[in-house]
This record gives C-alpha cells, sequence and structure tokens, in this order.
C-alpha cells in the first residue's frame, strides 16, 4: 500500500479502483442462537442444529423423517418454554449471543490496545444469527486478507469445534479469493484458563451462604461411541477437572465431573449430571455447587437446564443448597486468558 488507509496499491496506475487495506480478523465463535423464542423460529433453528451431521451423524434417510416429521412438530415449544425463561427481554435476543457480543467488544478492545487498527474482530454462530458465512465475508470485503477463526470451546469435540471448522472452510469453498485462515486449538490446558476458572468458583464459594461440600463439573455430554471413534473430547474433560482441582489446592473427593444433555436412546458418556446431584443428595451430600468448564457464556444448557432441571433432582432428592458458578462470561480474566490465547495464535501475522 501507499501508505495505511490510502486504498491504493503501490506502483498502481491511477485508474486501478480502491481496495481497502490489508488487515488480520479475528472471529469468535460459539454454538448458536434462535432468533426468537416463537415456534417457527425454534423451528429453524432446531433444523439446522439437528441436521448436522456432526451432532447427529445417523443415515439421512433414516434420521431427516423422523426429525422433520415428529421431532420438530413437538420439541420447538418444549425448546420455545425453555429460552423463554431466560430470554433476553430488554434487547430482545438469547444471554448466548448478550454475552457473546460482550466478550467480542472486550476483546476487540484489548487488541486495539495492542495492535491499533491492523486487527478486526468480530463473533459469529454456527447456527443462527450472525451466521458464520456473513461474517467471513464481511471480513475480507473489509479488507482481512488473514483471519484467525476461534470456536470458543475450551474442549475439542467434533459435535463443537469440528463443526464450527468445517463450516468456515464450506464458506472459504464458495470464495473466488479466499482468505489465509487458521483455526484456534482447544485451550482446557491453558493456564490463564484454568486460573480464570478456578477464580470463578473461589468467588463463588466465597459467597455462598453454606459452604458446599462437592464441586459437580458438568459438561454437555457426547454418546459414548464418540470417544471409542477417537473424539478427545471426554479425556479433555476429566483433565479439566485434574487441572481445576490441582489450582484450587482441593482433594480428589472435592470436586467431580459429569455430563449434561443426554438425548436419544444410544448410551452416552456419564455419569449424567441429573442423576449424579440427586444421587450425592441421598449419600448425605446436603450442599453442592455445579459448574460448567465447557462452556464458555451462559445458554440454555447453565440458565435453565442445570439452574431448574438439575437443581430441582438434587433438591427435590433431600439436597439443601444448590450453588450454581456462572461460567466465565466476559469477567476480565477470562478475556485476559482469550487475549493471551489470540496473541499465540497471530505470531507471525502482525
Amino acid at each position: 500500500m501507499d501508505h495505511p488507509g490510502s486504498g491504493r496499491l503501490a506502483h498502481a496506475p491511477d485508474d486501478h479502483p480502491p481496495i481497502p487495506r490489508a488487515r488480520v480478523g479475528v472471529v469468535l465463535v460459539n454454538l448458536g442462537t434462535p432468533d426468537a423464542t416463537d415456534y417457527w423460529s425454534m423451528r429453524r433453528y432446531l433444523s439446522e442444529f439437528l441436521s448436522d451431521k456432526r451432532v447427529v451423524d445417523y443415515p439421512s434417510w433414516k434420521w431427516q423423517p423422523l426429525l422433520q416429521l415428529i421431532i420438530l412438530s413437538r420439541r420447538p415449544f418444549k425448546s420455545g418454554e425453555a429460552y423463554r425463561g431466560i430470554w433476553n427481554t430488554e434487547k430482545d435476543e438469547s444471554p448466548l449471543l448478550t454475552i457473546t457480543r460482550n466478550q467480542t467488544r472486550k476483546v476487540a478492545e484489548g487488541l486495539e490496545e495492542r495492535y491499533g487498527d491492523q486487527v478486526m474482530v468480530d463473533f459469529a454462530m454456527r447456527y443462527g444469527n450472525p451466521s458464520t458465512d456473513s461474517v467471513l465475508k464481511r471480513l475480507q470485503a473489509a479488507g482481512c486478507e488473514r483471519i484467525l477463526f476461534f470456536p470458543l470451546y475450551p474442549q475439542y469435540a467434533s459435535p463443537t469445534t469440528a463443526t464450527a471448522n468445517d463450516h468456515a472452510f464450506r464458506t472459504l469453498m464458495k470464495l473466488k479469493w479466499q482468505p489465509a485462515i487458521r483455526t484456534v486449538p482447544a485451550y482446557f490446558e491453558h493456564p490463564r484458563y484454568v486460573e480464570a476458572l478456578a477464580n470463578s468458583v473461589r468467588e463463588a464459594y466465597d459467597a455462598a451462604e453454606t459452604p458446599p461440600e462437592v464441586l459437580v463439573a458438568s459438561y454437555h455430554g457426547v454418546p459414548k461411541r464418540f470417544l471409542m471413534e477417537g473424539d478427545p473430547y471426554h479425556c479433555q474433560c476429566q483433565k479439566t477437572t485434574r487441572l481445576l482441582r490441582e489450582a484450587l489446592g482441593w482433594e480428589k473427593d472435592k470436586i467431580q465431573t459429569a455430563f449434561q444433555s443426554q438425548f436419544g436412546p444410544e448410551e452416552w458418556v456419564g455419569p449424567a449430571t441429573v442423576e449424579h446431584v440427586a444421587e450425592l443428595a441421598r449419600q448425605g451430600r446436603k450442599h453442592i455447587a455445579v459448574v460448567s468448564p465447557a462452556f464458555s457464556a451462559d445458554c440454555v444448557e447453565t440458565l435453565e437446564e442445570i439452574q431448574e432441571e438439575i437443581r430441582d433432582a438434587f433438591l427435590e432428592a433431600g439436597g439443601e443448597t444448590f450453588t450454581y458458578v456462572p461460567c466465565l462470561n466476559d469477567r476480565e480474566d477470562h478475556v485476559a486468558a482469550l487475549l493471551a490465547i489470540i496473541h499465540n495464535e497471530l505470531g507471525g501475522w502482525v
């Protein structure tokens, strides 16, 4: 370029059309959100989500009739009710969208402080809006010849990290001029992430009226078959729990691992959180806490499933106090962890 922001290539003729100055893009990516809680908005969202072969890998001839004719005739009503219970009515959007936007703003501020206007930051969703396709194309049009694609999943799993990356590369397949792209790997063992997680637990325990006897680390479940087929998610979840315990300086019996959100007939990794917390109550553990290390932002699985369904299962089985440890969301130590990861992954680009 002649000089930053000039819109002209060095040595280009005067009549050369202006082009944006080359920059680097960073895209934070989360799972997704429906646009609204009504039946058709929920149906569109759930159809996109449950039609993803990374999420449900049954043959289409078997799965799609069941999904479109039976599951999606009923499930949007139930899911819509769950979303309405947690909906951000002020902004008319899901909490996941609100939180991801806040995370993006703070990350952008941190990157601007270090790199000036060399780096553009945006966020996208794998399902719903803003779509991965639209965001990648917008960044390319703005001059981002290199893009760092950051799925906000601390532990790698094929139904989360892999499908987010798949979708990014599907967008590239449609572009005549592809930007160079890097994908951020799982960061469950990054010291800054573990530190932020431990800080969030300490703060929740300090604020609890009755100290919890056990902390349950509840991760989103996956079919056990995925583990047998080489998906590292289950192992990375177990290691996350261990690293968190070590950061807290606790004995082994003070923190336990469980998995939530199971559906379908096949065997899933376990134990199931909803059953596990009830069993803890029956064993005499009357005061527990639950943390969700696999979620970078609070969402329907944490705000509705954990704080309602799982909490109720514990109390109905004889538990007395249930403490929920919020996701890391846009707290400063979490943003600092994301920035540290991004700085490392941008090596050689800025």
